[in-house]
């Protein structure tokens, strides 16, 4: 008897299987807010070079004595704002000055101490390291650090999760991501900040892969992708929670304190939380996973008779090579368009959560509509992928994106802070678009690849989104190449520009709607072709008429 035939009889999503879902979706939930902790954490306040001969030199004007020093030492830069990483070598015997203050023969040297504005934060790690100027590329290869941590846990916890067993593997993620966040929060200098970064990475990925698989084999099949889809709105509201404690805590240390302390409280809930009976009975454990199905069963009010959980059958896959995705032309061109529009989504979707201080207008505001636009864009493809099809849902996310963020240059260029509104409005557009783009390239590549390579070539897909994720911290930092207002649009345009050539190759896709799920290699080859078409029709019209018999 299939596993599948068993959910049915117990209830495919009863009452035991949302209350499972709920405490997973709590774990999902606060799990989301270490993906985003460099926004606040790693945050860069305004700055400027302290004056060399005022040791207690603060960014804000105390007075018109500390403002004509500030005059005499900081160099303005192009856009009429006090240089941040430059300060002139002043000789008072030598030294000529303007009618304002500002020194006519002196040279500019580089600075090796800063004062920091409170006005956003009050103090951050890149305060703390004082990682700007020379050492600003450290905050972008600290994202990068922490996403290879995200791939290297993506392949240590699936791993974990198959020996042993989804429910331990779940506590040692989660343990793992207690300890490293709240050590996160005593580190004493960058080297320190990086490996713990790597580790909450890793576990990170660990606590939402093993939530995610768990939940996903309790439910039956027929509410499986809409468990899948409802769980991802989780993520958004664990964001809201980053925001509020960032808000009002302001401090570097504090915010780490105040999102590892879920994370106990998951150790907490863990406890309540069943192994998957699935994965029981696919390691001959059938004793214990019997049990926990009379125990559902008991729970949902519905009766199942032990002679059937005798005979559970978990059908086995051999594992695809990943070098078959490229045995012929037409599925390695597939693969290779599928590759791009996975790492294209992630880096637009991290490349617009995590750098913030590209856009114009308040800090805090910014991130905020920054997370409320994921909401519209994870319901979008539940409205228009069985719709419209998935290729052209996914070409409209991704064109749409695009010119967003391409728009930007306009309003960047043309109005500059006057249009500082219409530009966050672009980028959060792109955002919105990347979100949708994201949801509905999983479900257009898991129909395309074959059965038998599905997951190698999902899996495989997975590692290009994450490295989307690591380049996306070095594009936004191109917006420092340029420096002034204008370099707010080149990150962008590079996102918008991205997004249109994924829109492009994403033509050069097949639909899958309506369409049946290749099983072989040979399936893949021949999936656009009329003879396969027509197999795709005849089957809908035999399910149609079965389901029309069944009603009869």
């Amino acid at each position: 008897m299939a596993f599948d035939d068993i959910l049915k009889e117990i209830g495919e999503f009863g009452l035991y299987q949302k209350r499972n879902y709920m405490l997973l979706a709590w774990v999902y939930l606060f799990d989301l807010p270490i993906l985003v902790l460099s926004v606040f954490v790693m945050g860069i306040p305004d700055h400027r070079c302290q004056i060399p001969i005022l040791y207690n030199d603060t960014y804000t004007v105390q007075g018109t004595q500390h403002q004509t020093l500030i005059d005499q030492y900081i160099p303005l830069d192009k856009d009429g704002e006090y240089d941040k990483c430059s300060l002139y070598d002043i000789s008072q015997s030598a030294t000529e000055f303007d009618n304002e203050s500002r020194p006519i023969n002196a040279t500019k040297i580089k600075c090796s101490a800063w004062v920091y504005s409170e006005e956003v934060f009050y103090d951050t790690f890149v305060t703390k390291e004082n990682l700007v100027c020379d050492d600003k590329y450290k905050i972008s290869l600290t994202k990068t650090i922490f996403f290879a941590g995200v791939l290297t846990g993506s392949f240590v916890f699936g791993m974990i999760s198959d020996i042993l067993g989804r429910r331990k593997t779940l506590l040692i993620a989660i343990l793992l991501e207690l300890s490293s966040t709240l050590a996160l929060a005593w580190s004493y200098n960058y080297v320190t900040y990086v490996i713990l970064r790597f580790c909450t990475g890793a576990a990170c990925v660990g606590m939402f892969m093993t939530s995610y698989v768990l939940g996903m084999e309790w439910v039956g099949p027929t509410t499986r992708t809409y468990a899948g889809l409802i769980i991802a709105f989780f993520g958004p509201v664990g964001e809201l929670y980053f925001i509020l404690v960032s808000y009002f805590a302001r401090k570097w240390f504090w915010i780490i304190i105040a999102v590892a302390i879920p994370f106990g409280i998951d150790a907490i809930i863990w406890w309540f939380i069943p192994e998957s009976p699935r994965w029981l009975f696919s390691r001959g454990r059938n004793k214990e996973a019997a049990k926990i199905i009379e125990k559902a069963a008991k729970y949902n009010k519905k009766e199942i008779s032990p002679k059937k959980l005798e005979d559970v059958v978990i059908e086995k896959r051999e594992a695809g090579k990943i070098w078959l995705l490229f045995s012929d032309r037409r599925l390695g061109i597939r693969t290779v368009i599928i590759f791009y529009n996975w790492m294209v989504a992630s880096m637009v979707f991290y490349g617009l959560s995590l750098n913030t201080g590209i856009l114009y207008g308040d800090y805090y505001i910014n991130f905020l509509i920054v997370v409320l636009v994921e909401f519209p864009g994870h319901a979008l493809p539940l409205f228009m992928i069985d719709r419209f099809g998935r290729k052209k849902s996914h070409f409209i996310y991704m064109a749409v994106g695009g010119i967003a963020c391409l728009s930007t240059i306009f309003t960047v260029t043309y109005g500059g802070k006057d249009l500082q509104i219409l530009t966050t409005a672009l980028a959060m557009v792109g955002k919105m678009f990347a979100t949708a783009a994201f949801a509905t390239i999983y479900v257009l590549s898991a129909e395309l690849f074959p059965t038998a390579i599905r997951n190698a070539g999902m899996g495989s897909s997975s590692c290009w989104a994450r490295v989307g994720g690591m380049i996306s911290p070095f594009i936004a930092d191109t917006a420092d190449l340029v420096g002034g207002s204008s370099g707010t649009a080149v990150p962008l345009v590079i996102f918008g520009g991205a997004c249109l050539i994924a829109a492009g190759l994403t033509l050069l896709l097949p639909e899958t709607l309506h369409q049946l799920l290749p099983e072989t290699i040979e399936d893949g080859k021949n999936f656009t072709t009329k003879e396969y078409k027509e197999r795709s029709k005849q089957y809908r019209i035999g399910l149609t008429k079965e389901i029309e018999v069944t009603k009869f």
